[in-house]
This record gives C-alpha cells, sequence and structure tokens, in this order.
C-alpha cells in the first residue's frame, strides 16, 4: 500500500506561492493554500489561474488545492510554508509586516512537531531575531516543538524552461533534525539538486547574494551605458564583443531600469541589516543609485533627441509601450515605467499607455491607438509585440522619435526611414 504523503499548507498564493502550491500537488501532497484575497481564493477553488503563468493555468484545473483565508487549516498540517511578500517603504527599508504576521498565525494554530519554511526573501538573521522569538514567546522550542527552516525562493515569471520544478535550491535550518526533514521535503517535490546549508543564516544569505550579484553587474553596463554615449561607442556591440571570451566575463545588458521584485529589493535588506551590525555597504548603495536614476536617464534621452527636432516635452504626446516590468509577463512590481510615467509627467508631457499583457493600466486599447496619437514613444518593456514592431507602422503613424529602453529594436532600419533613434548606450 501506498503511504499517505504529509499535509502542506502554503501562507500566501502570489507568484511564489501559487507555484509551489500546484507543484506539491502534483506531487501527492494535500494542500491547503492560505491567502487574504477572496477573489484569488474562489478562482483558485475552481481550478482557474489569477497569475498568467503557463505552469498554473496547465495544471492547476488538473489538481486539488484547498484555498482559504481560514488559518485554521495550518493546524491540519505536517508543513508549513511561508511566502508572503517581503517589500521596502518608501525609505528602501525592509517591511517584515507580512512575515511577522504569517508566524503569528502559525503559532496560534500549531501543529506539534510542524516543519516551518520560511520561503519568503529576507535578510540574514530574521529567523532567528524575527522568527523563532515569536515562537518562543508562545512558549514554543525549536527542534522540540517544531522544526524551523529557510529556503529561498528561486522562480523566474514567463520563463519557459526554469519553473518551481527544475531550479536547484539551498535550505538552512536550526538543527540537524530540520534540515534533514526540510532537504527531504524539497528532493521530493523538485527535480533539482538540493543543497543543505550550514546554518539558517546562511541560507538566508544566498538569495541576497544572487540578486546583489546581478544588481551591481546591471549598474555596472548601465554606468558604461551612460559614458559610452559622451564617448559614441556602442555598448551593446561592446559587450557582445566581450562575451566573446570564453571565460571569466558574464554578459549584462543596460537598460531603463531594473524591475520586479528581487533584484530592486534585495540589495536593501543586506545594505539595512549589515549597517545594524556596524557595516557600510558602499558598493552596494552605488549599484542601487546608478540602477535607480535609470529611469530618469531615459527620459532625458527623450528630451534630448525632441531638442533635436525643436520639440518641447512640455505639451507632447508620449506613447510608454510597455507597464510591466519584465517582458511577456503581467507583473507591475517596482516596474520602471511607472518612474518613467512619472518623469514624463513632471516634465509636462501628454502621456499614453499601453500593455498588451496589463490593459487596466493601459491608456490605450491596441498598438495602432497609441501609435496613431503619439509623436514620440518609449519602449519601456520588450513585450514580443514590441520587439517584432514593424518599422512601416512607426512610419505611417508619424512617429518622430523612438528611444529604445531596452535596446531591442533594429535601429538602423528605424534610421534609414528617417526616424531619430536612441537607445540606452548605443
Amino acid at each position: 500500500m501506498k503511504a499517505t504523503k504529509e499535509t502542506v499548507c502554503i501562507i500566501g498564493l502570489g507568484y511564489v506561492g501559487l507555484p509551489l502550491a500546484v507543484q506539491c500537488a502534483l506531487k501527492g501532497y494535500k494542500v491547503y493554500g492560505l491567502d487574504n484575497d477572496k477573489i484569488k481564493i474562489e478562482k483558485i477553488n475552481t481550478g482557474k489561474s489569477p497569475i498568467d503563468e503557463e505552469f498554473i493555468t496547465k495544471n492547476l484545473p488538473n489538481i486539488k488545492i484547498k484555498a482559504t483565508s481560514n488559518p485554521a487549516v495550518i493546524k491540519k498540517s505536517d508543513i508549513v510554508i511561508i511566502c508572503v511578500p517581503t517589500p521596502v517603504d518608501g525609505g528602501f527599508l525592509p517591511d517584515l509586516g507580512p512575515v511577522k504576521s504569517a508566524t503569528d498565525s502559525i503559532v496560534k494554530n500549531l501543529n506539534k512537531g510542524q516543519l516551518v519554511v520560511v520561503e519568503s526573501t529576507i535578510n540574514p538573521g530574521v529567523c532567528e531575531e524575527v522568527v523563532e522569538p515569536i515562537f518562543a514567546k508562545a512558549g514554543y522550542k525549536v527542534g522540540t516543538d517544531y522544526e524551523l527552516a529557510h529556503s529561498p525562493k528561486r522562480i523566474n515569471p514567463g520563463d519557459p524552461k526554469w519553473n518551481v520544478t527544475n531550479i536547484p535550491r539551498v535550505v538552512g535550518s536550526f538543527s540537524k533534525s530540520g534540515l534533514a526533514r526540510a532537504v527531504k521535503f524539497y528532493e521530493d517535490i523538485i527535480d533539482a539538486k538540493i543543497m543543505p546549508m550550514e546554518t539558517i543564516r546562511e541560507a538566508e544569505a544566498v538569495k541576497i547574494v544572487e540578486n546583489s550579484f546581478r544588481d551591481i553587474n546591471i549598474a555596472f553596463v548601465n554606468e558604461l551605458a551612460k559614458s559610452f554615449d559622451k564617448l559614441n561607442i556602442n555598448i551593446v556591440n561592446v559587450i557582445k564583443g566581450a562575451a566573446t571570451k570564453p571565460y571569466a566575463f558574464m554578459p549584462h545588458f543596460p537598460s531603463r531600469g531594473v524591475g520586479g521584485h528581487c533584484i530592486p529589493v534585495d540589495p536593501y535588506y543586506l545594505i539595512e541589516r549589515a549597517k545594524a551590525s556596524g557595516f557600510d555597504h558602499k558598493f552596494l548603495k552605488i549599484a542601487r543609485e546608478i540602477n535607480n536614476s535609470m529611469p530618469e536617464y531615459t527620459v532625458e534621452l527623450m528630451q534630448d533627441m525632441l531638442n533635436q527636432i525643436k520639440l518641447p516635452m512640455n505639451g507632447t504626446t508620449i506613447g510608454v509601450l510597455g507597464v510591466s516590468y519584465k517582458d511577456d509577463v503581467a507583473d507591475l512590481r517596482e516596474s520602471p515605467s511607472l518612474k518613467i510615467i512619472q518623469h514624463l509627467k513632471r516634465h509636462g508631457a501628454k502621456v499614453l499607455t499601453f500593455d498588451p499583457y496589463i490593459l487596466e493600466h493601459s491608456s490605450e486599447k491596441t498598438l495602432v491607438d497609441i501609435l496613431k496619437k503619439s509623436t514620440a514613444i518609449i519602449i519601456a518593456t520588450g513585450h514580443k509585440e514590441f520587439r517584432e514592431l514593424n518599422i512601416d507602422l512607426l512610419k505611417k503613424n508619424n512617429i518622430e522619435v523612438v528611444v529604445d529602453g531596452l535596446n531591442c529594436l533594429d535601429s538602423a532600419k528605424i534610421k534609414k526611414a528617417g526616424i531619430i533613434y536612441k537607445g540606452i548606450g548605443r
């Protein structure tokens, strides 16, 4: 007789929690999903995905997940996984409120012997300094009454190859028994290597290092793009040339800014935590400053190009193509497009928007509509519809300036059509 698998409760059914819930169900676990969004809960319980993600839309109708807003399901579960967001506030300070709230719910409904896993992105020390003390205050001892582990989320929305099923993971825990149990669980649900870390603090640091690494390298090429603009050097060609070296170089490309919930957020977790311990992360802060400057720099490029045809930005109709932060994904989190729009409006431009994935945040409903009404456009997201933009369509609609925030268009063809073109560093 086949052994019955454990019951899993996942707190937070967003871009991280819902794919994980689906994968657990596919692997034979009984799954509860805890969320406070009633519309999302209703959709999940009827097999409809609230997120436009192929892995979820394909599999959700074929598996059973009990989504609810009632935390009592925690008590029915053997494993509880925290997948709530961890944003930063206006001053870039980490907001651990959602993690604390989720932990409070677990403490109030603890099933003795439970494995509790934090997947939310947190700075090193949070499990020891924030999560565990909440349990301790209620009289629960880690390693005796429950196990506490951390496996930082790894997910790449819209990626057809890498998803929750096959991305390697790391796991850390307070105890050897907790580590062994957490590793066994992830090995069971993920078809990739699971690496145990020596401490839970090391596991917390892994995610921060991954995204800080990317942020720093992107900041480097963004600064080069600004420099090479002055030197009349095409940064994209230079990077492609450098990438021919088969070792010790990893190509990153400049753009209108960094978006998503990870790269523009995670470095602040380390900056602030290290600051509290007496260390100043100057390098990380500079990288954040450079990448945060790119939306405004993109608007400055538009101003320069309009000046060439003696048009002021004030009163000119500018179409922003793309509102989401990432190609072919409906996700607004930390999107540079939103900052570009703010800067354009601050300069008095008449701003129109179109995003085929987020029509509710678009002023225009089709690409043709926005082109008809615009004098100039900014490619702010590299959606396929924009990457394959017909140059004749630009010419037909009298577009005079194109600022390509992703360097995704054929600059030679656009210039040949008599349209002023400017990319980021090219």
